[in-house]
């Protein structure tokens, strides 16, 4: 029940026009269940082949390419974050250290990439965007988490009470979890999920979902699941978590337009979305700033 595909375009380049239902995996790959989260209803996941039908092609979209995370000390905890990936420091200098995979092509969907930025403001409260680290088996978490703490990473308790994963924060304090091994996360390469805390992940992944090319996976009130078009790197995972943003994120998702896309016009279709603007001055960015429907901000960087 897909509509007409344009010549030359991928089902990968669709976007879905929700109506009643959120769950949605036009890649064919079907719901996955999330951690020990109760995973889509069996009302749901028939729903799937109802959505289908609510499938229609869209001209542009963007990609997320990487987190942007504030630092103290950004060759610090660059040095940190390469040595905690097995990853590469692309570029750095005193204010930006850039990290990718080694042998990387940057951007490339099997990866989204950390770029670290010196800010002076002080860390105070939990970060609402982390990264989620994946694992092969219980001895190989147990060792990862032995080297992130030789590494400068400690242990965290953020009301998470007895979970099987670890979350732990690296030397400035920013959270992140290392997780029990999971089937869904064997192919992701070291970063399973970027996680977001949310109060709708259904309202979340309506607009993530249409803001980028990216597949939604599955959708409850509790959490909703992306994956790039291609099915390859981490996840993009929105956890309903309670509690308002307070702050402006110390972390947050760079996204980017495909090669050839009118970067204003893109700005324009994200408005439309829902995207807002933050109310700060931006005339001497080169990219630019917006604010996701629950205040989340949002990096459009040039297309590359």
């Amino acid at each position: 029940m897909l509509t007409d595909v344009a010549p030359g375009l991928s089902r990968s380049r669709v976007r879905v026009a929700y109506g009643g239902h959120d769950l949605v995996t036009p890649s064919g790959e079907g719901a996955r269940p999330l951690r020990g989260r109760t995973r889509s209803t069996p009302r749901e996941n028939a729903a799937l082949t109802r959505v289908t039908a609510a499938l229609t092609i869209f001209g542009m979209a963007t990609r997320l390419v990487q987190i942007n995370m504030k630092a103290h000390d950004a060759s610090a905890l660059g040095r940190f974050w390469a040595e905690a990936l097995g990853w590469a420091v692309d570029s750095e200098d005193p204010f930006c250290t850039s990290l990718v995979p080694v042998g990387f092509a940057y951007p490339d969907p099997a990866a989204v990439c950390i770029d670290l930025i010196t800010r002076p403001e002080p860390k105070t409260v939990k970060n609402r965007v982390h990264v989620d680290l994946a694992t092969t088996s219980a001895a190989h978490q147990v060792e990862l988490v032995a080297r992130l703490k030789e590494l400068g990473a400690t242990t965290a308790d953020v009301g998470q009470g007895d979970v099987p994963w670890t979350v732990m924060a690296d030397p400035e304090g920013n959270e992140f979890c290392v997780l029990d091994p999971r089937p869904l996360y064997q192919d992701t390469g070291p970063i399973a999920a970027v996680v977001v805390d949310c109060t709708d992940p259904r309202a979340m992944a309506r607009f993530w979902g249409e803001a980028m090319d990216w597949t939604v996976h599955e959708v409850t009130d509790d959490h909703a699941v992306m994956r790039s078009a291609t099915a390859v790197g981490p996840y993009l995972e929105f956890i309903r978590t309670p509690g308002p943003k307070t702050v402006w994120n110390r972390v947050h998702l760079d996204i980017c337009p495909y090669p050839g896309d009118d970067p204003a016009a893109e700005e324009s279709r994200l408005r439309t979305l829902g995207a807002t603007d933050p109310g700060i001055d931006q005339s001497d960015l080169h990219w630019t700033v917006l604010v996701d429907p629950e205040g989340n901000e949002f990096c459009l960087l040039s297309p590359r």
